[in-house]
């Protein structure tokens, strides 16, 4: 059985903990490898290293970061279908999927490479007589990366590309579902030319995470994953002094209007609901089919989901893969029983989907429930699986209405040939990331990723402008070099320009 252990330092290490987590191959159901759950000891021990190379790495020249970032570029366009290989292996997601979540990443790291520009700082001359003020931002120093097992490339590359290129050093808690592709980019950071300690990873659950938490030199923590755990990661990390950005879960709505095109609409809200089967933070779990709009939606959306080509993310014909694990697989197929016995209709029921040759793997089929209400529990949970629930309003208003009055304020889209009712909608939805006949308004990197509400806890998204804000801190400098023997205007008064 294969061992996936920790990389502490710039090489692997077993660590002192002797608990492991068994690492499954979703599509067979077997396992296929174990990984090392670290102990506070380990964790302790990737700060360490982090804390000791934070001295060099902290006083880099911009010039040479920006240098081994674009090292650390070319290495990880080089590998692509090796990292999204590993994501299949262990996720369950398609090739195609996971190659995508790869570019995502490395359009990260792309914007990483302008770091020389993205720290320039402010300069003002003669703010009073002979006296200059100027600004330039600083690192934190050892910064903490927590993230979740659906996208173990992409979220990782959004935030470890910009937290080293800004000069802090990192340390890695991936999810120990699918750890292995973590320990194939430290190897290439390594190849890149990155000092040792700079980037370190250390596998494990919660004894791992609270570690981290607590640890006095860990300055700051980025979070993706559940609502519960983000409120608990924000309000621990932050009672220990450090800056957070915790991002939570999701019931991202898209809204129909009666004058969209319907097969344009049902195209993307399938790709929307059952790409990655579901298990994606961005992911449309609810269709709100306005007025007229509702029958046609639904018959269209039913055609695209029983269309859907679910296998193996290895066999290339696959557009549709398993869920992570056989627990998620069944609290899935109990949810959309549950819909139905609430009231929805399921008009394309996925629970019985059983894939040739993988007969044991965590397979849900592509599910579709109408008339869904918001007391309902499909409604109200995230369900991260393949599940598109349709809830039926009169009107735009009433639309944006529902999508306010959701705790969660991730993201939204709306479907229309309207200008107007577009604006309206963009303008009223409380939600931090909107898409206008784009399903999935995932932004580009030179933009910050996050949501509002129960999506977001801590003041600043990811990457993106916002992720250099979070991961540095402002110095001003205020100076005079006055001549030698000059008068003195040294005065007892609050010091004001002159």
């Amino acid at each position: 059985m294969r061992t996936i252990e920790h990389w502490i330092a710039g090489k692997t290490t077993s660590g002192t903990g002797d608990r492991t987590a068994p690492v499954f191959n979703p599509a067979t159901g077997q396992q296929q490898a174990e990984v090392r759950l670290a102990a506070a000891d380990d964790v302790t021990a990737a700060v360490t290293a982090a804390e000791e190379a934070l001295r060099e790495w902290s006083q880099t020249s911009v010039s040479r970061r920006a240098k081994v970032m674009f090292a650390f570029r070319e290495l990880v366009n080089a590998h692509v279908d090796e990292i999204a290989e590993l994501i299949t292996d262990e996720h369950g997601k398609v090739l195609s999927d996971a190659r995508g979540e790869v570019q995502r990443g490395l359009e990260v790291v792309e914007f990483a490479c302008g770091i020389p520009t993205l720290l320039k700082g402010d300069f003002s001359d003669q703010v009073s007589t002979g006296v200059d003020t100027f600004s330039f931002r600083e690192p934190l120093g050892v910064v903490a990366g927590i993230t979740p097992f659906n996208f173990p490339a992409m979220v990782p590359m959004w935030m470890f590309p910009v937290a080293i290129a800004c000069g802090n050093t990192f340390v890695l808690k991936p999810s120990e579902r699918d750890p292995s592709a973590s320990m194939l980019i430290a190897q290439l950071w390594q190849r890149a030319g990155l000092p040792d300690g700079v980037f370190n990873v250390v596998h494990g659950d919660k004894v791992a995470v609270d570690t981290l938490l607590d640890a006095p030199e860990v300055a700051a923590v980025s979070f993706v994953g559940s609502t519960p755990i983000a409120r608990y990661i924000h309000e621990r990390a932050t009672s220990n002094g450090k800056r957070v950005q915790a991002l939570g879960g999701a019931k991202n709505h898209a809204i129909v209007l009666p004058d969209a095109d319907v097969d344009f609409a049902a195209d993307h809200l399938a790709a929307a609901a059952f790409g990655s089967a579901g298990e994606r933070c961005m992911a449309v779990s609810a269709a709100v089919a306005v007025g007229g709009a509702a029958d046609a939606v639904v018959a269209a959306v039913n055609e695209r989901a029983r269309a859907v080509k679910v296998g193996s993310g290895r066999d290339s014909d696959s557009e549709m893969g398993p869920v992570v694990t056989r627990d998620a697989q069944q609290r899935i197929r109990g949810l959309i029983g549950t819909g139905e016995d609430q009231g929805a209709t399921i008009t394309v029921d996925g629970r019985d989907l059983v894939v040739d040759g993988h007969e044991d793997g965590f397979f849900v089929g592509p599910t579709v429930l109408d008339r869904v209400t918001t007391d309902m529990d499909v409604y109200q949970q995230e369900i991260f699986g393949p599940v598109l629930s349709v809830v039926r309003v009169d009107d735009v208003d009433a639309a944006i209405d529902l999508v306010n009055s959701n705790p969660y304020g991730n993201g939204t889209s709306i479907f229309t040939s309207s200008g107007e009712a577009a604006r309206r909608f963009q303008r009223g939805v409380h939600v931090g990331m909107i898409g206008i006949n784009v399903p999935v308004p995932v932004p580009m990197a030179f933009y910050s990723f996050g949501g509002w509400k129960d999506s977001l806890f801590g003041d600043k998204h990811v990457h993106g402008p916002e992720g250099v804000s979070f991961y540095t801190r402002a110095k001003v400098v205020t100076a005079r070099w006055p001549r030698t023997h000059h008068a003195s205007d040294a005065s007892f008064a609050f010091p004001t320009s002159k």
